[in-house]
């Protein structure tokens, strides 16, 4: 690969998954590229830099040296053989008239055959260009081979990888994750507590290329990948795309907090049908979901502070499959809060949304950020990056929920990046 700070040539942006948000993603990004559509959604293309006192610095576009969107090429894996443009009609996200006009782009997008294991993702089925090798290291190289060919055919001169694979089974980090040496030698006896987007994290820290996770799966956030990360200069980011229903969720409890209202308990419940509610449908795989879920209220609301407000909330979420809706979510929030003398109130939020059509620009988004990381020297967790995840990682100490407060964050690197 060529010099990583170089804007020169093209970012090669790789995505295990070729679903519902990665298709949309890419179709999104021909059609800005060829002005059919603004990229609604984008901070890095839409949005303005503001100081720490509010000012406005401009476009980040304008201040920032991102990659152009007509230099990005794409890359991906999948256990289904199916091109750009079949995923995209099976995913049933975008309308004929996007469809068609994307149409080359997608058909061009040949899937690579992915790491699979049905222990990690078991409603998917009939699965047809899965890696085959001696152990899960050989398919950790197999991966690597991939880069290295795919960045030499597209003469990329950077390269970004960002899950958008399915969620996995549920899984807690054990000895095997705890040191390099003990991840690889893992990797070499094949190791059942290795899922494959850590396989995948691990190829990609191997090569150099940054890696952010947008599942809530346990990937780079276990110490032997931090540490890969930080040995090769790599920043990595993570973890579960912060879309819809949580995109509220962390808006709306600062609002609470900041008013010292108290909490009772708050029910979430989804319904969707793509492939990613029906991941879901198994109890294993939301377990993880779940997790990722739960954890943003007390981060948000500190209830060892409050303990009279937030100290007994019941935190509800479920996640229905319900194939005629497709990948448009219904979310569904009721809300039960106190006042003034303890008199009860309630919220009632009834959110229905596309679930790709919000994810796919937090793919462009933080594909072009942790390219400019990359070139700027940034190493291990970005956490600056957290506004754009449910469950954020941090580089040390407690992650922040809060979206105001990711969002100041945010500004705040950006602004140092401008300046720098």
């Amino acid at each position: 690969m060529t010099d990583s700070t170089s804007l020169r040539g093209p970012l090669g942006v790789l995505t295990p998954g070729l679903g519902a948000v990665t298709t949309t993603f890419i179709a999104g990004v021909d059609a800005v590229s060829r002005r059919r559509r603004v990229p609604v959604g984008s901070l890095t293309q839409l949005g303005h830099l503001q100081s720490e006192n509010g000012e406005d610095l401009g476009r980040i576009a304008d201040a920032l040296d991102l990659a152009s969107l007509p230099d990005l090429v794409f890359g991906v894996w999948d256990p289904y053989s199916d091109n750009g443009y079949q995923a995209a009609r099976r995913a049933g996200v975008l309308g004929s008239e996007d469809l068609d006009a994307a149409r080359p782009t997608l058909e061009a997008i040949e899937p690579m055959p992915a790491v699979f294991d049905p222990a990690w993702v078991s409603r998917l089925e009939r699965t047809d260009n899965v890696k085959t090798g001696a152990n899960l290291m050989d398919l950790a190289e197999q991966v690597m081979e991939d880069i290295e060919r795919f960045s030499a055919i597209n003469s990329c001169s950077r390269l970004v990888m960002v899950w958008c694979a399915s969620t996995e089974a549920f899984s807690e980090p054990g000895p095997v994750h705890q040191s390099l040496d003990a991840f690889e030698r893992g990797l070499k006896e094949s190791d059942p507590s290795i899922a494959p987007s850590q396989i995948y994290a691990y190829a990609a820290l191997r090569t150099g290329v940054p890696f952010a996770n947008g599942a809530p799966n346990l990937t780079a956030e276990i110490p032997a990948l931090r540490r890969l990360a930080e040995r090769n200069g790599v920043p990595i980011a993570g973890k579960d795309f912060k879309t819809g229903q949580t995109m509220i969720k962390t808006a709306i409890a600062p609002a609470l907090r900041a008013r010292v209202l108290g909490l009772s308990g708050w029910y979430s419940t989804n319904i969707l049908g793509n492939r990613d509610g029906e991941v879901l449908d198994d109890p294993a795989n939301f377990r993880t979901k779940e997790v990722s879920k739960l954890g943003v209220l007390e981060d948000i609301l500190l209830p060892e502070r409050h303990p009279e407000l937030y100290g007994d909330i019941h935190h509800q979420v479920r996640i229905n499959y319900y194939p005629p809706r497709g990948d448009d979510k219904e979310g569904w929030d009721s809300i039960d809060l106190f006042g003034w003398m303890g008199y009860p109130m309630q919220i009632k939020i009834d959110f229905l949304c596309k679930d790709s059509i919000l994810a796919a620009p937090i793919v462009l988004d933080l594909a072009l950020l942790l390219d400019l990381a990359a070139r700027r020297g940034g190493t291990g967790v970005q956490d600056w990056l957290g506004f754009f995840f449910k469950s954020p990682h941090a580089a040390r100490g407690r992650s922040v929920s809060d979206l105001f407060a990711q969002e100041r964050q945010l500004h705040r690197q950006l602004a140092s990046l401008a300046t720098g």
